[in-house]
């Protein structure tokens, strides 16, 4: 069951960036003959008959027939000589080497055909094979000519907020209360070792947005909601305070592997429950110092000048108060009117460039592991 509530961000949508090499369209069918035209006359006199060999036949339609291609710009900006071919195609057998990808051979046909084929070639190569895989560029400096890849984590514009009254009401809950404590680890593993913000931290985003919202509703007019209102604020920052230093203690990540082990499973709760814990305490074995803004970027060609109209990962994933009520909504709406006035976000990317220097192997597998975890403790939390 998918209990999980997705915001998603403002207006935005995160677009793929369209493939370097354009295909042209095929050529159309054989026009048909016209109607109109004469037939030759058939000769009367029967011909001798004569069988094609039938390996003639199945070696033409063995034949490949490689599509014309438009020139891409990529290509058509490359100035012609033999060291940019030589540049590319060394800058390309490095990049399949590294994804371990078989490259087209494409060296017989001339130039700039035989780039752009071997450029579509590589692309749709990378697109089936590589998880991440989000473009290739073609760069031309005034040394060399060379690829760069481009991995990226699409967050598929989704506010990644986890409810910590939900955590509190499990607390409070005795036949809930072994399930909050195995969660609990989860979430010191993500506040102390992952990094995501919490709420009631002056330096995080949401705690100024909460802020705001308490001064829209003591500077409005006095309705018989004020009251109500400023109480769903204040219990959002006592719940906050007390959880925080539940969170905090790391006594949570000491006894992790205990409390997975004594766990005993009930219903599909308690299931649902330990096979978070159980990828939380994998993630903290295997990346005991990765947080998950390690990769952030912004997904787009971004100036110093750009910076501050992009949208930092830190707004879009935080601890928060509630997933229930007023404040809820109030803060989701006021979280997307912010956001939609910006022009790009921060998501998890790792570029790669293939110009005869040492190529990183960094991947996104750490935060493909994360945001899945996201996805099922936030399923497990927007239930209490």
């Amino acid at each position: 069951m998918n209990y999980a509530q997705t915001y998603p961000i403002g207006n935005y949508h995160n677009t793929r960036t369209a493939t370097t090499t354009a295909i042209a369209p095929s050529v159309k069918r054989v026009r048909q003959l016209d109607a109109k035209a004469k037939r030759c006359k058939r000769s009367t006199e029967r011909q001798t008959q004569i069988s094609t060999d039938s390996n003639v036949a199945n070696g033409f339609l063995n034949c490949t027939f490689l599509p014309k291609l438009k020139e891409t710009k990529t290509v058509q900006a490359c100035r012609k000589s033999d060291k940019t071919e030589r540049d590319f195609f060394q800058s390309l057998s490095k990049l399949a080497e590294h994804y371990q990808i078989e490259p087209m051979h494409s060296k017989q046909f001339s130039y700039p055909y035989n780039m752009a084929l071997a450029m579509s070639d590589m692309e749709e190569k990378l697109k089936q094979k590589v998880l991440d895989w989000e473009e290739i560029r073609l760069v031309q400096d005034s040394k060399k000519t060379y690829f760069v890849s481009e991995e990226r984590y699409n967050t598929g514009a989704t506010l990644f907020y986890i409810p910590v009254a939900s955590l509190y009401r499990m607390l409070h809950n005795p036949k809930r209360k072994t399930n909050a404590h195995l969660l609990l680890s989860v979430c010191a593993y993500l506040y102390h070792i992952a990094d995501i913000p919490y709420y009631r931290q002056e330096a995080s985003y949401l705690y100024w947005m909460y802020e705001m919202m308490n001064d829209w509703v003591e500077q409005d007019d006095y309705t018989d909601e004020t009251e109500v209102y400023l109480s769903e604020i204040k219990q959002a920052e006592y719940i906050g305070d007390y959880m925080e230093q539940r969170i905090y203690n790391r006594i949570n990540l000491t006894v992790f592997e205990q409390r997975i082990n004594g766990f005993k499973v009930k219903d599909d709760i308690d299931g649902e429950c330990l096979s978070v814990a159980k990828e939380a305490f994998a993630l903290y074995q295997t990346y005991p110092n990765e947080n998950v803004f390690r990769n952030a970027k912004p997904n787009g060609e971004a100036s110093e000048e750009d910076m501050e109209n992009i949208i930092g990962m830190e707004k879009y994933i935080s601890f928060y108060a509630d997933h229930k009520g007023w404040l809820n909504e109030t803060l989701i709406e006021s979280v997307n009117n912010e956001i939609q006035e910006y022009g790009q976000m921060e998501e998890p990317i790792i570029q790669k460039q293939f110009d005869g220097r040492d190529i990183t192997t960094n991947n996104l597998c750490f935060e493909n592991r994360l945001f899945e975890l996201l996805h099922k403790l936030s399923d497990i939390l927007h239930t209490f």
